[in-house]
């Protein structure tokens, strides 16, 4: 299991524990302060922290690899992020009761489109300290986007989000607290995705499943190849059929939506020696 399990889940997948989602953020000030920061501040913050590490990225190797690594265990601190499957998703809803829709920050940075594909989920309703954080979002009140949802309509936003090849993922806000599942690619303008995958900082780890295809059942129709966020998946130019380089899989399921054969499946990600350790 990945190190959050180990340190916040009692060996258990950490965003599961109850406990993640326990604290009452209107009350918790830190928190409170933290999350109203990063969606007021989210727009400089965002563009300064692109601008410095595109900088990192021509300076010596040694240095840069410095200045990532504590970047990424600041991250590990306050604010990170993991890929979880669709049924994980069910689980947290069934913990996190309280699910407001909210408007997307890294949408919003890059300009693409939002269709209210994040999520807020807490234990206790915190609809004041939502309405703060985004009272002048995007130029203006807008708080009539905070739309509370039951777990049905959120389970909706999430299958949506996954037909169109999105993956889903927990965030923390001050660790180990979680309270938003966010729907990302990078075609979105997810900053998560920009900073890992593209500048080499960690925001996000590698979700606690790797996904496989079953050769019989796949017809080859290479679906899930477009449909994959993290492009980890080609077809067999001899036998036609498509198959998962696990070294590139972040264990988000979301490929499994465009099969139609059902021929793709999960597995445990310590359950898979060559990437067991890979998060």
């Amino acid at each position: 299991m990945c190190e959050f399990c180990t340190q916040h889940g009692d060996g258990r997948y950490w965003y599961l524990e109850a406990s993640s989602y326990a604290a009452d953020l209107s009350s918790d000030l830190e928190r409170r302060g933290y999350v109203v920061d990063f969606v007021q501040g989210f727009e400089k913050s965002a563009g300064r922290s692109v601008a410095a590490l595109d900088l990192v990225g021509r300076m010596p190797r040694s240095f840069a690899d410095y200045v990532r690594t504590r970047v990424s265990n600041h991250m590990k601190r306050d604010h990170f992020g993991q890929p979880l499957p669709l049924e994980d998703c069910e689980k947290v809803l069934d913990i996190a009761t309280s699910v407001v829709q909210l408007p997307c920050v890294c949408r919003n940075f890059a300009k693409t489109s939002d269709e209210g594909y994040c999520l807020a989920i807490t234990t206790r309703p915190i609809d004041n300290v939502l309405e703060e954080a985004f009272r002048d979002f995007a130029g203006g009140p807008d708080t009539a986007r905070l739309q509370r949802l039951t777990k049905e309509e959120a389970l909706g936003v999430l299958r949506r989000a996954e037909d169109e090849g999105l993956m889903h993922s927990v965030w923390t806000f001050k660790t180990p607290f979680i309270a938003a599942i966010c729907n990302c690619d990078r075609a979105s303008g997810c900053m998560a995705m920009r900073m890992t995958l593209d500048l080499g900082v960690k925001m996000m780890w590698r979700g606690e499943y790797v996904a496989s295809v079953e050769p019989e059942t796949c017809t080859g129709c290479r679906a899930c190849v477009k449909h994959c966020p993290f492009e980890a998946i080609s077809v067999d130019a001899r036998t036609r059929r498509a198959f998962v380089r696990s070294e590139d899989c972040w264990g988000c399921g979301t490929c499994r939506a465009s099969c139609r054969t059902a021929a793709i499946s999960l597995s445990e990600r310590r359950a898979v020696p060559a990437v067991a350790g890979v998060w």
